[in-house]
């Protein structure tokens, strides 16, 4: 801000110290002129003088006092004009003119700063810069601070018999501690009825219970539900969750997704940048993070010094997330009642064909909808499903292959 006042400040200055200089020119015009004037009347007078001593004629006389007073008139309007101002450059048009390209020039250099500059920091070295945005990372809250901060979300609307199943799978997950495909479909469920903190603490149970077994994708989730929970923010404990799934899968897209906010959010957009690039070249065009990577990676790339940056074309590739239910799901209901089951599995179902009713989704997607509607028994709507998805999909053979299998594995018509 300081830097911004004292910016606006100069420009005043040097346009007042400009704007005086023009008036002062114009005084020293006018000045000119009156003792030029006075000039040409005393030689006036000496016309009159030399012929009363006889020493000019009067032919002489009467042509000196022509010439005299010519310019006697020219001096006189040049002396009106430089005190009231030319009516073809006015003196203050002229002061304005000046005015305008002083504080032109200072617009354009800080339109220019803007596009290739980072305001908001201070002058510093980049070394220092890198030090300092590591400080700050190390230094950052904590999920639980981030936590104590999100404002309460309102209850989810849930229909009364699923809401009845998720309280029977809490309760009777209170005394079965061991059972990883109990809290790995309890973590699932939390997260989609919004209750992340829930959801986390669910799928830390399913990391610990899979210890060295654990895929980059377990982690991944477990680090997108801290940082919902956190509301957006990427806490250390996040991070740390973020760099295992990493570690186990370097293209996992949400782990990278999350690194590059997390990057953002601790004042590397280089490195962020350089996440996001490698997250669009590697990803389908309907992956669930392509729209916010698309709106913000043109930020990044002007703050990591890429000025004039293109965005990938970007190639077809599974895509991993918490995204409805999976074999995995579906078996983990195993232990209930056969009712309760089939309860649990189409209240999932159901949600995974609202989504993809009203946001789309990935081929994957579809095909894993297709499956549970076929193992529902219900193949009139699976069909109906299937032949939805190849519209949606025409011309992508890949996916159409997917859908396809899908198709045959519910015994439906390909």
């Amino acid at each position: 801000m300081v830097f911004w006042i004292g910016v606006v400040g100069l420009a005043c200055v040097v346009g007042l110290l400009l704007g005086l200089v023009a008036l002062r020119a114009r005084a020293q015009e006018a000045e000119a002129a009156d003792y030029d004037l006075k000039v040409y009347r005393d030689q006036l007078n000496e016309v009159e003088r030399d012929l009363a001593r006889g020493v000019i004629d009067e032919a002489d006389a009467e042509r000196l006092r022509t010439e005299v007073s010519r310019r006697i008139l020219a001096a006189d309007t040049a002396a009106k004009a430089a005190r009231r101002g030319d009516t073809r450059q006015p003196a203050w048009a002229g002061i304005a003119i000046v005015v305008f390209l002083a504080f032109g020039v200072v617009g354009g250099a800080l339109a220019l700063y803007s596009a290739i500059g980072t305001p908001g920091y201070p002058d510093m070295a980049l070394a220092e810069r890198i030090a300092r945005a590591e400080e700050a990372r190390q230094n950052r809250p904590s999920q639980e601070t981030a936590e104590a901060g999100v404002p309460a979300a309102p209850a989810a609307d849930v229909p009364e018999d699923y809401a009845e199943l998720m309280t029977r799978l809490r309760a009777a997950l209170e005394d079965r501690p061991t059972d990883l495909q109990g809290h790995a479909l309890l973590a699932r469920n939390e997260a989609a009825l919004g209750n992340f903190e829930a959801a986390y603490t669910a799928q830390q149970r399913v990391l610990a219970l899979r210890g060295e077994q654990a895929t980059a994708q377990d982690y991944a989730d477990y680090a997108e539900m801290l940082v919902m929970a956190a509301g957006g923010y990427v806490s250390p404990e996040a991070e740390t969750a973020l760099a295992a799934a990493l570690n186990r899968d370097p293209n996992n897209g949400v782990a990278l997704y999350y690194t590059g906010v997390m990057f953002d959010q601790t004042g590397r957009p280089d490195r962020a940048f350089r996440a996001w690039d490698r997250l669009l070249r590697q990803s389908p065009p309907d992956a669930p993070w392509i729209a916010p990577v698309e709106a913000g990676i043109g930020r990044l790339a002007r703050l990591a010094g890429q000025t004039d940056y293109t965005p990938p074309t970007r190639a077809e590739a599974p895509v991993a997330g918490l995204a409805g239910p999976s074999a995995e799901d579906m078996a983990a209901a195993e232990d209930m009642s056969p009712e309760d089951r089939m309860a649990m599995v189409r209240g999932m179902v159901e949600g995974l064909s609202e989504r993809l009713a009203t946001q789309g989704g990935t081929a994957e997607e579809w095909a894993r909808l297709i499956g549970a509607l076929g193992v529902l028994g219900e193949s009139e709507r699976a069909q109906a499903i299937f032949d939805e998805a190849l519209s949606t999909f025409a011309g992508d053979e890949a996916a159409l292959g997917r859908l396809r299998d899908a198709a045959r594995q519910a015994g439906l018509e390909g």
